[in-house]
């Protein structure tokens, strides 16, 4: 993108200061990631819609769930390892619990906490699921890049996510939302 004709006079005090704008080449990058990032999204959801009738978000969250102690996580903590808000997590986890796939449970030592429980039947669904989504990550991403190119990724996207989660208190985080 070109940078756009200034709208105030050249030279005055009000005037802020130029953008950094990306190069041909930053450019290039950029839209290639987010090709690549919104390509890669479409294929997983469209794969989880079809072999289970379910978005790959609702996926992630079974994962979070069936990897925890007792198969279950606190809400909030959830959101935190899901990076999703916690608007768009109490949607999701009504949703599983529709489907039998989840239930929710008041914690006992905090009157407004709830954990996020998986049920029997959500593991079942998460382990029919499981070989058909790992089968579509490794020809989307693993089977496409060399061991090399998968390090540099898994560095570089580390490095982009740190960044992204200050630590500081106040920090604009989806799960704080």
């Amino acid at each position: 993108m070109k940078a756009p004709a200034s709208a105030s006079a050249p030279g005055s005090a009000a005037e802020p200061p130029e953008p950094r704008w990306l190069t041909q080449d930053e450019q290039r990058v950029w839209r290639s990631f987010m090709e690549g990032v919104t390509l890669l999204d479409d294929h997983l959801d469209r794969q989880l819609q079809r072999d289970a009738g379910m978005p790959h978000v609702y996926y992630g969250l079974l994962v979070k769930l069936a990897e925890a102690p007792r198969r279950r996580l606190r809400m909030t903590e959830l959101a935190m390892l899901a990076k999703i808000t916690r608007s768009r997590l109490s949607h999701a986890i009504a949703r599983l619990e529709k489907n039998g796939w989840v239930h929710r449970e008041d914690c006992p030592d905090d009157k407004r906490g709830q954990f996020a429980v998986l049920t029997d039947q959500g593991y079942e669904v998460l382990r029919q699921t499981a070989p058909g989504h790992v089968e579509a990550v490794r020809q989307a991403v693993f089977d496409r890049l060399t061991p090399e190119q998968q390090k540099s990724l898994g560095e570089i996207m580390r490095i982009i996510a740190e960044g992204l989660q200050p630590a500081e208190a106040g920090a604009d985080l989806p799960w704080l939302r």
